[in-house]
């Protein structure tokens, strides 16, 4: 797909909206920002913009939840909140013929939930049906793990489901009082892909959310400085058939020139069954059951992970590979056709990443949340290009020297090793 002319505009109110003109399908998708989620919340209070978006669409001042369900359903659109670690969203996609009575619903979903109390309660059982759910598994132990080992108090050591603890303790006035500050059209990005003009776009977001004004609350200031600490050694027993062993280091939020260096060194480890994780310790070495990396986009500071899944009699063996594959990285630089394959991967992912309006939407709204400008698509794909072996080496030193060892296994003998012999 050529990549489709982007129209960036603003209301009055302070709302921003991002037209994506794509006219190759009678389809229109859209996505709603809010800088929230997770990073905003306290920690006696995580896990309540989860509760938020989970409730947000089981009734307005309106409408029933099942009202809502039908309007959508009988259409066949698709409506739906969402929480993560930097944002909170909603999502829509209908024909053409259908956006501005989709599009309405969507507004009256974000601007006037009832937030009922029998649906609170129905959303906090099944999230802490999630909660257990995630403590049984090995690899989101691991994780939890690493992050608390690396960010100490920040909000991003917490999953985004809180904990039964905090989750119990919530109350429909703190939805209530979260919504009023945080919900505010001066905070909403709006992102449209599919079969509208942005003359049309910026007629529809007027009309709808034209008369919405910004509430006289302030916005709470954000307490995310990092609590430093040394790289350390953490190992959990839990009954499993594997162990997971994870790696991790803290890496550059998404404005550090840095961020695109290690993008590429994530997608030569990781990228597919010739990367190198995968050949080194999974086809030559046969000790991985799965085996990646990961470096996601924050805008605070993010973290670089290797992980792999393996007999729990390897466990000792698989922090030695891991850490060996990093550490290559630091000592040998990569060969001119290792570097290019690395990048080819890597941009042809981020191209597969915006095929459908759905992901154009999702794309050029993180970007505006994120404050990178409309224009990151060039300097992206031209930072990639450029980028040599010497200086992706540069950056591995920099940041890959010292990891934090997160290991959840089972407690038995040769299932662990000892730190000081790593």
């Amino acid at each position: 797909m050529i990549n489709p002319p982007i129209h960036r505009s603003q209301l009055a109110n302070g709302i921003t909206l991002v037209t994506i003109a794509n006219p190759t399908a009678d389809i229109v998708s859209g996505r709603f920002f809010i800088p929230a989620g997770s990073r905003w919340e306290t920690a006696a209070q995580a896990g309540l913009a989860q509760l938020l978006t989970s409730v947000m669409m089981k009734g307005t001042e309106q409408l029933s939840a099942l009202a809502i369900a039908d309007r959508v359903e009988s259409v066949g659109a698709g409506l739906g909140a969402e929480t993560t670690t930097d944002y909170i969203k909603l999502s829509l996609k209908t024909v053409r013929s259908d956006l501005v009575d989709i599009f309405k619903l969507a507004a009256e979903v974000l601007r006037t939930p009832n937030f009922p109390e029998s649906q609170i309660e129905l959303e906090r059982k099944l999230i802490l049906q999630a909660i257990r759910s995630q403590t049984e598994q090995p690899f989101n132990n691991a994780y939890r793990q690493l992050r608390t080992a690396l960010y100490g108090e920040h909000p991003y050591s917490r999953s985004s489901l809180g904990t039964a603890a905090t989750m119990a303790q919530i109350t429909r006035q703190d939805l209530v009082d979260y919504h009023q500050t945080h919900i505010r059209p001066d905070r909403l990005i709006i992102s449209l892909a599919g079969r509208i003009t942005p003359d049309e776009a910026i007629d529809l977001v007027t009309k709808v959310f034209g008369d919405w004004e910004i509430p006289k609350i302030d916005i709470p200031t954000l307490a995310t400085e990092l609590v430093t600490t040394q790289p350390q050694y953490q190992v959990e027993h839990q009954a499993t058939q594997q162990a997971i062993v994870m790696l991790g280091y803290l890496a550059p939020a998404i404005h550090d020139p840095d961020c695109i260096a290690l993008k590429l060194i994530d997608s030569y480890l990781s990228n597919g069954m010739s990367s190198r994780l995968f050949v080194e310790l999974r086809e030559k070495r046969g000790l991985a059951y799965d085996v990646s990396a990961f470096y996601p986009t924050r805008l605070d500071t993010s973290h670089f992970a290797v992980y792999m899944g393996t007999n729990p009699i390897n466990t000792g063996i698989a922090v030695s590979g891991l850490r060996a594959e990093v550490d290559r990285l630091c000592m040998e630089s990569l060969s001119a056709a290792e570097l290019q394959t690395a990048k080819d991967k890597l941009l042809g992912q981020y191209a597969l990443g915006k095929q459908t309006n759905g992901q154009l939407a999702q794309t050029y709204g993180w970007y505006e949340l994120l404050g990178l400008g409309m224009d990151f698509d060039m300097q992206f794909s031209t930072a990639i290009q450029q980028l040599t072996s010497a200086q992706l080496q540069t950056v591995a030193n920099k940041y890959l020297s010292e990891p934090y060892i997160s290991i959840v296994s089972p407690q038995q003998d040769g299932a662990v090793v000892d730190s000081k012999s790593i």
